[in-house]
C-alpha cells in the first residue's frame, strides 16, 4: 500500500511532521540518483513510526530530511505546522537544537565528560536554567541514577546509549528521531533500549525510529517501508 498523501484540508492541529510529494536528487544526466521519490507521510502527535529499509533504500536521506539535516529538492515538508522545506540554514539549526532529540547508532558522546554533562550539552546552547538538575531528571528517566558520574568508558554500550536517549530528552523535544539505536548493541542491551523508546511513547512522546531490522520496527505502532526512494505502509501479515 503506498502512503497516501495528506488531503487538503485535513486537521493538522496534532500533525507533528507533514511531507507532501517530497524528493530528494542527487546528481544530474545519467548520474542522476532519486534517493527519496515523491514521498508523502503524515506523522501525529504521540505516534510512534519505524521507518524500515535495507542499505540503499532512501531511508538515510529521508530520516536527514525529517531531521532537518537536509532539504527536500521538491515538494513540502511541515514540522508542526512550519514550512521548513525553504528554511535557511540557521532556521533549520534552530529548529535541529531545539524541536528534535536525535539518537545515533555511534552514541557520539563526548569521551572526557560524565554522563550528565554530555546530557547537558543540547541545554548551552539554549543558556537554559537548572541545566545539571534538568540533565540528572532526564537519566533517571532512562534509569541512569547511578551513573551520572561516570564517563562513557566506564559504561557499557547499553548504557551509553541510554545517556544519548537522556540527551535527546533533556530539551523536551517536539520528537525523537532514533537512527538505528541498536545497531551497536547486544541483544539484551537492545531489547532495553526498545522498551525505554516504548515507555516515552506510552508516555506521550512523538518517535520516529529507522531501521533494517523488522525485529526492532515492531516496536513500533506502525512501520512503513522504503525500496528505490518510495515509501509504503507495510501490510500486516
Amino acid at each position: 500500500m503506498v502512503a497516501a498523501p495528506v488531503a487538503p484540508g485535513a486537521d493538522v492541529t496534532a500533525e507533528i511532521i507533514r511531507l507532501v510529494d517530497v524528493s530528494r536528487v542527487y546528481g544530474s544526466g545519467d548520474a542522476t540518483v532519486h534517493a527519496v521519490d515523491n514521498v508523502s507521510l503524515a506523522v501525529n502527535e504521540g505516534d510512534f513510526l519505524a521507518v524500515m529499509g535495507p542499505s540503499g533504500s532512501g531511508k538515510s536521506t529521508l530520516m536527514h530530511i525529517l531531521g532537518c539535516l537536509d532539504v527536500p529538492t521538491s515538494g513540502e515538508y511541515r514540522f508542526a505546522g512550519e514550512d521548513v522545506s525553504r528554511m535557511n540554514e540557521r532556521e533549520l539549526a534552530s529548529i535541529r537544537n531545539r524541536r528534535i532529540g536525535f539518537v545515533f547508532q555511534q552514541f557520539h558522546l563526548l569521551s572526557s565528560m560524565s554522563a550528565w554533562r554530555n546530557v547537558e550539552l543540547p541545554l548551552l546552547y539554549r543558556a537554559a536554567r537548572d541545566r545539571k538538575q534538568m540533565a540528572l531528571n532526564a537519566l533517571a528517566q532512562v534509569g541512569l541514577t547511578g551513573r551520572v558520574q561516570h564517563r562513557p568508558n566506564q559504561l557499557s554500550g547499553g548504557q551509553q546509549q541510554r545517556v544519548a536517549i537522556a540527551r535527546a530528552l533533556v530539551t523536551d523535544p517536539t520528537m525523537i528521531l532514533a537512527d538505528e539505536p541498536t545497531g551497536n548493541l547486544d541483544s539484551r542491551a537492545s531489547r532495553e533500549v526498545l522498551e525505554i523508546l516504548t515507555g516515552l511513547n506510552k508516555s506521550g512522546h512523538t518517535i520516529v525510529l529507522i531501521t533494517h531490522d523488522p525485529n526492532v520496527a515492531g516496536v513500533a505502532e506502525r512501520v512503513v517501508e522504503m525500496a528505490d526512494g518510495r515509501l509504503r505502509d507495510r501490510v500486516a501479515a
